[in-house]
């Protein structure tokens, strides 16, 4: 599957175009290639940031969705475009974890990519049903220490981040839970309004509506500290499982052979769209933080998380892919 992933995506970055030329003059064409679907939160978060980057910069941006092979296909489709700075890829925290997940991964992401900005940050969202006998996360916990093996915390696929994230709350609280994974995030939510689980790990763009339409509870936040989007929830910490954090990022990059002077440039401009009042108050309305950084912090944070996800796969025993 991957190989064939591979064909396809230098297939696609020998029909990419990098610059069109319009009324006599030279205008500029980027291609974002994304992970995700597209509709999903980060696919939407990522044509507002392209809105008002292209009009920053005069271009015109075109979003290439290949939800496919974990993240694979839409990274190789980038390294296998010229690395001129025209060619971008939206990586993530499944980027991180891939590394472990994979036993063929046919990149480096460290090695093969250089960072230009992160883009967004997220926390995962800890729910349950709205007629469930949990209140609290609180409650959740002290119950499945009094019966060991009866709950049950429902995520989406093997290796996804919610699934990792649900290993990782896991271990760290100390509990024996079963850990149900559901094919779609569709199916997770369905799962949970029908409380056919104990709890589910989920991201808020997901949950919002089902959340607003009063269908599930929020009893915590995965990030260190309360979600902006969610105030009212507390955060796993605050229940008691102290240094939880699960973050969600999304990331640009471009290949490694990409010039510094552009780099420089597209972190320059990236850094004042994230930094622009209403796209930041857009992406909160999605569940996201729009969070701007230099190649630097983005490439430690990159590493980071691999040797991070890395230790959580170990640990859960998830045979690699």
């Amino acid at each position: 599957m991957i190989g064939r992933a591979i064909a396809r995506a230098a297939l696609l970055a020998l029909l990419t175009i990098a610059w069109t030329s319009v009324a006599g003059a030279q205008s500029r064409l980027l291609r974002l290639v994304s992970p995700f679907a597209a509709g999903a939160v980060s696919d939407l978060s990522l044509r507002l940031f392209t809105e008002k980057l292209a009009t920053r910069i005069s271009a015109q941006i075109v979003i290439d969705n290949q939800p496919r092979a974990g993240g694979v296909t839409a990274a190789a489709t980038v390294l296998a475009a010229p690395p001129d700075g025209n060619t971008i890829a939206l990586l993530s925290t499944s980027t991180a974890i891939s590394v472990s997940l994979f036993r063929h991964l046919p990149y480096d992401p460290v090695r093969d990519f250089q960072p230009v900005s992160l883009m967004s940050t997220f926390a995962n969202v800890l729910a349950t049903n709205l007629n469930s006998r949990y209140a609290t996360l609180a409650d959740v916990i002290a119950d499945a220490r009094a019966r060991p093996g009866r709950l049950n915390i429902g995520t989406t696929t093997v290796g996804s981040t919610n699934h990792l994230a649900a290993n990782l709350f896991k271990a760290d609280a100390g509990l024996d839970l079963v850990i149900v994974p559901y094919r779609t995030p569709g199916d997770l939510l369905t799962a949970a309004i029908r409380n056919d689980v104990d709890l589910i790990v989920q991201s808020y763009g997901a949950l919002k509506t089902a959340l607003e339409d009063k269908q599930i509870r929020a009893l915590a936040t995965t990030s260190a500290t309360r979600a902006p989007w969610l105030p009212g929830v507390p955060s796993v910490q605050e229940a008691g499982i102290r240094d939880f954090e699960v973050v969600t990022w999304n990331g640009l990059f471009v290949p490694a052979r990409t010039p510094s002077d552009t780099i420089g440039q597209l972190n320059r401009d990236f850094r004042a769209v994230l930094e622009d009042p209403e796209l930041r108050r857009r992406f909160l309305e999605l569940g996201l933080e729009a969070i701007p950084s230099t190649p630097e912090e983005l490439s430690a944070r990159l590493k980071s998380e691999i040797a991070r996800w890395a230790r959580v796969i170990k640990a859960a025993g998830i045979e690699k892919q």
